[in-house]
């Protein structure tokens, strides 16, 4: 079947739909294509393991006063706990013990003591690996190589000191209790989606754009590209004209790594913690062990969220949900107790890396690349414009810096067309 839109959209993630929604308040012509069976990329939540939402990608409102999803959210009635800053007040377990307050308050300032040390580097113009500026942390190093990969979904040995330091960071930092996917899905529920149609080729060696579908072939006169950067590096989208080598450079310059989430509900309350309690958990004796971080009784139910992040949790991802279940649990019952795993109810996995529509958690610089975000800001020819958690800005690897880069290809679409168009 052949279809004649004026704007293609590929991806039905943050990006995708937001550009949707634009198009659609414009009165333009337009098809959304998603490859997967649902809507909404990374931005997925879960309300069924648990009882409660829980996300399995993005969670937080960065940057809360600036997000545009604060007001969206406010306005579709979505609740979320403006109370929450950073990353400070989480329980610390050494392997053996859990850390005096003392201890975690050292902790914790070590893992700020990287954060600033690599944002120093890279605000100084030094496009470096992280791992190479790293201060003496002692024995909090494990600690802080684990926060920098899971903010980064990438090791300190492959996260560039600049790309590191362009992103916006505050304080303010708010989770959504009823589900970030969820938001994401309610402010664009007007907007169609085709799904299970991947897009494989995109040729634009002529006047109209030939996109080769799940569905058959489409020409249109503009493709907004919002897939993760992973899906174009690594060929499963194919451009005719191959792209530019400074575009395919960004590209492959920009990879997706890993950051996953393990739910676990219990059959009883096997914390004795308040609702939301952050733990840290890493074996001091044993300092290459894969540390994780969790929010224990999520919403007050007897659960838990952990986090994985950095190549090994990669290992585990290959290995299947059974053994990532199976180590977050053992990783609690180290700080629990060894019968917490007999009380295991339920578990879920998020499993980005694994997908092959995705590809990973979100984009991180590669040393010497940190500057190479902008050029996917330019698209392609005035015809192909690019959008996702890549494209954010200083919001890159977040929702909302998904969700804005949607509008901006959007406009951008738009005034391409001219008035006359979506009048």
């Amino acid at each position: 079947m052949t279809c004649t839109p004026d704007v293609v959209v590929i991806g039905a993630g943050a990006a995708g739909l937001a550009a949707g929604v634009r198009l659609m308040e414009a009165g333009a012509d337009f098809r959304v294509l998603e490859a997967a069976s649902v809507r909404g990329g990374r931005a997925a939540t879960d309300r069924e393991t648990l009882g409660v939402p829980f996300d399995l990608g993005c969670h937080w409102l960065h940057d809360a006063r600036a997000n545009p999803f604060v007001p969206i959210a406010r306005a579709l009635g979505f609740a979320f706990d403006d109370s929450r800053g950073g990353r400070r007040g989480s329980r610390v377990h050494l392997g053996a013990r859990f850390a005096t307050p003392d201890e975690a308050r050292d902790a914790e300032d070590a893992v700020e003591a990287a954060f600033e040390a690599v944002t120093a580097h890279g605000r100084a113009g030094h496009d470096v690996a992280a791992s190479e500026v790293l201060p003496d942390l002692g024995r909090w190093e494990p600690l802080a190589r684990h926060w920098l990969s899971l903010m980064s979904a990438a090791p300190p040995d492959r996260i560039s000191t600049l790309d590191f330091s362009l992103y916006r960071d505050t304080e303010d930092n708010w989770p959504v209790l009823d589900g970030y996917g969820d938001l994401v899905l309610a402010h664009a529920r007007h907007v169609p989606v085709t799904l299970n149609c991947p897009v494989t080729r995109i040729d634009h060696s002529g006047p109209r754009i030939v996109i080769e579908s799940g569905e058959g072939t489409l020409h249109c006169r503009i493709v907004i590209v919002a897939v993760s950067t992973a899906v174009v590096a690594k060929g499963r989208l194919s451009f005719s004209p191959a792209l530019p080598p400074h575009l395919g450079e960004a590209f492959a310059a920009l990879p997706l790594g890993v950051a996953e989430k393990v739910a676990l509900l219990f059959d009883k309350d096997v914390f004795g913690v308040a609702p939301r309690t952050g733990l840290d958990a890493f074996d001091e004796s044993r300092a290459e062990a894969l540390a994780v971080s969790a929010i224990l009784n999520p919403a007050g139910v007897p659960a838990a969220v952990v986090h994985i992040a950095g190549p090994d949790a990669g290992a585990l991802v290959r290995a299947g949900e059974g053994a990532m279940v199976d180590f977050a649990a053992s990783a609690l019952g180290r700080a629990f107790g060894p019968d917490l795993k007999r009380h295991v109810r339920r578990a879920r996995v998020s499993r980005w890396s694994a997908q092959p529509f995705i590809g990973g958690a979100y984009s991180c610089a590669l040393p010497g690349a940190g500057d190479l975000r902008h050029l996917l800001a330019e698209g392609l020819d005035a015809r192909i414009f690019f959008a996702g958690e890549a494209v954010g800005g200083p919001a890159f690897s977040t929702a909302h810096g998904a969700h804005l880069s949607g509008i901006a290809a959007a406009e951008a679409a738009l005034a391409r067309l001219g008035p006359s168009s979506h009048d």
